[in-house]
């Protein structure tokens, strides 16, 4: 049961970056062995065997199956290492096709008028982070982000929170739990970092909303979002416009959180 589990995990996760089922199917069943025939495949991969050879073409004209020709034939899948550097330069060249292709597609209409005022709403952990990934990315001059959670502590924040730095933008971190701030200051060395005392950030009482992250870019664009209690929802708002009311209130309070970093005799 739980091999079987693994395998049509395996084949969903196939399909997911492109492959039609029965190839999916075929081709973790030629993982589960040095070689197989086209009978064989099909009792592993529970897969017809006539659409078995229509899947190991396919397998192998994009690179992924061998054939053997011999009676009857002999299919084995390349090595996994070379099947998923494979797989992944097809996923990022198709990507790249369709970044290249919503590129190229004129506007509905023109508007000469530039936005100033937006906030928009956004909703799980995944698109929070891209966004928040990309706005530390597009920073020119000051980063503040302020975090409140270790499960947001990813590598790739680190990694592009150091990328700023040595681009010359001023960051500042700070966190509301000071058993992250020796991790932040070691794995972001270059960059202020300070324990906030916004102690609103982890909820508390009746509130079961806790705040997860704060990030303040340039002085005027924001990202502020709320965690529930279990810790599996998170949802944010994004406003960008130096005049926005949502920037202003947020600069506001990030900094009298800032004050705090000062030491309390100056």
């Amino acid at each position: 049961m739980v091999d079987t589990d693994k395998q049509e995990q395996a084949a969903g996760l196939l399909q997911q970056l492109g492959l039609k089922e029965y190839e999916a199917k075929c081709f973790v069943a030629l993982t589960r062995k040095e070689t197989a025939t086209a009978k064989e495949i099909s009792d592993i991969a529970d897969v017809p065997r006539t659409r078995v050879y229509d899947a190991i073409r396919v397998l192998e004209a994009q690179g992924l199956v061998e054939i053997q020709h011999t009676n009857p034939r002999q299919y084995r899948s390349v090595p996994l290492d070379e099947a998923t550097q494979t797989l992944r330069r097809q996923y990022e060249t198709r990507v790249d096709e369709l970044q290249e292709a919503l590129d190229d597609i004129e506007p509905a209409s023109e508007t000469d008028s530039k936005v100033t005022h937006e906030v928009w709403s956004l909703s799980g952990t995944e698109g929070i982070t891209s966004r928040t990934l990309q706005l530390l990315e597009d920073a020119e001059s000051e980063i503040i982000f302020v975090v409140s959670s270790p499960s947001i502590v990813t590598d790739s924040l680190i990694e592009r929170l150091n990328e700023a730095t040595a681009k010359g933008v001023d960051v500042l971190v700070g966190t509301a739990m000071p058993e992250l701030y020796d991790e932040l200051r070691e794995s972001v060395p270059d960059a202020e970092v300070f324990v906030s005392e916004l102690d609103w950030l982890h909820g508390g009482g009746d509130d079961e909303i806790a705040i997860g992250r704060m990030l303040l870019a340039d002085r005027s664009t924001i990202l502020l979002s709320s965690i529930d209690a279990s810790g599996q929802t998170e949802r944010a708002i994004f406003g960008r416009g130096f005049e926005n009311g949502l920037v202003v209130i947020t600069r506001r309070l990030m900094s009298t959180g800032l004050l705090s970093r000062q030491d309390p005799g100056k």
